[in-house]
């Protein structure tokens, strides 16, 4: 067994690491332990790797979390906007001229795009702060007992937590999800942006 602190070997039945005193009643067999690229205190902690279907809950319940709040702030913005008065006014018109329904709807563009681009930077914050933070997770990760590292098993930072989030855009350009289902075949069910980023994601039970 090795010691969740310094990660010195210790006889088996032990309580206390010798080399450092640490207490030893996380620890787990010398096979896991000693697997390359895992950190010592998640190795000890008796994590294992989170499985395809796992993250595919954990991302369902992030997304309905996140879609209440990014609808609002779209209509809110869309009526701030005027957009009621244009699309009532489409309706009163019932008009089928692309051109006429297109100039309606002018002003209220810029507007649109600076609320999808709030929606876009909220979503992004959303992942990079919860995955960097103590925690180690979004809500949905949390709910279902996962936690995203480093290939170290260390806590990620903002920046780190931030490439993560936007290499899954290259995860969702690949063709037939295979980005995706790479999670559920890969040794330590890595999805295409956790070999990209360099991240692990693990279930704590």
């Amino acid at each position: 067994m090795y010691c969740s602190a310094c990660g010195g070997e210790v006889a088996a039945g032990v309580q206390f690491c010798p080399k450092c005193g640490q207490a030893m009643a996380f620890a787990a067999p010398a096979a896991y332990a000693a697997q390359p690229g895992l950190g010592t205190a998640h190795a000890v902690a008796g994590r294992r790797y989170a499985g395809f279907w796992l993250r595919v809950v954990a991302h369902v319940i992030d997304s309905a979390i996140l879609i209440i709040p990014c609808w609002l702030i779209f209509v809110v913005v869309m009526v701030a906007a005027g957009g009621t008065g244009v699309l009532l006014n489409l309706r009163d018109r019932g008009t089928g001229d692309p051109a006429a329904v297109a100039a309606a709807l002018a002003p209220m563009i810029g507007i649109i795009f600076l609320a999808v681009a709030f929606l876009i930077v909220g979503v992004w914050l959303y992942y990079a702060y919860f995955e960097s933070s103590p925690q180690q997770a979004t809500i949905g990760k949390k709910v279902m007992s996962l936690r995203v590292t480093d290939r170290d098993g260390n806590r990620l930072s903002f920046g780190h937590a931030s490439g993560r989030y936007f290499s899954k855009i290259i995860t969702g350009l690949v063709p037939l999800g295979i980005g995706w289902i790479l999670a559920g075949v890969t040794e330590r069910k890595q999805a295409l942006h956790d070999f990209i980023a360099g991240t692990l994601v693990w279930r704590d039970n």
